[in-house]
C-alpha cells in the first residue's frame, strides 16, 4: 500500500464531513479586494464597512438579507472598487462610500439598479454605455 493509499484510508476513517449551512439571503455582493482594484486599500475598507451599513438599512436579516463575500480579483481592474450583485448580474464600478450608500438605498432596498455606476449587466446583458 502506498503513502497515498494510507492517507485515503485515514480520511475515510476520520469524522464525517459536515454539510455547511448558510442562512437564507436575497442578494449576494461580491466585492473585489484585490491589490489592483484599489491600491490604497479602499476596496477592503468598503468591504469592512458593509456590516454596519447593512444593519442600518435592515439588510442583515430577514427577507432582504444580503450576503457579502470578498473576491481576490475579477480581472476588471479599472475604476475600482468593483462590485457585483448576484443573482442580478449587476456590475458596479467606482463604489466609493457615498456610491455604496446609493447602491444600498436604490438597488438593495429599493430594487432599482443605479445605472450611472453600472459597467456591465449580465448574464446576457450588455456593457453599460
Amino acid at each position: 500500500m502506498s503513502a497515498l493509499d494510507d492517507a485515503r484510508a485515514a480520511d475515510t476513517a476520520a469524522e464525517p464531513v459536515v454539510k455547511p449551512r448558510i442562512a437564507a439571503y436575497k442578494r449576494h455582493l461580491l466585492v473585489c479586494t484585490g491589490p489592483r482594484c484599489t491600491q490604497d486599500g479602499a476596496s477592503q475598507a468598503l468591504f469592512d464597512s458593509l456590516g454596519e451599513k447593512f444593519k442600518a438599512a435592515g439588510l442583515h436579516e430577514g427577507e432582504l438579507r444580503v450576503k457579502r463575500s470578498r473576491v481576490s480579483c475579477f480581472a476588471a481592474c479599472k475604476g475600482g472598487p468593483v462590485m457585483c450583485v448576484q443573482p442580478d448580474g449587476t456590475w458596479y464600478y467606482n463604489v466609493t462610500d457615498a456610491n455604496m450608500d446609493r447602491i444600498i438605498d436604490q438597488h438593495l432596498v429599493g430594487g432599482q439598479v443605479v445605472q450611472d455606476l453600472v459597467f456591465h449587466q449580465g448574464p446576457g446583458g450588455a456593457d453599460a454605455e
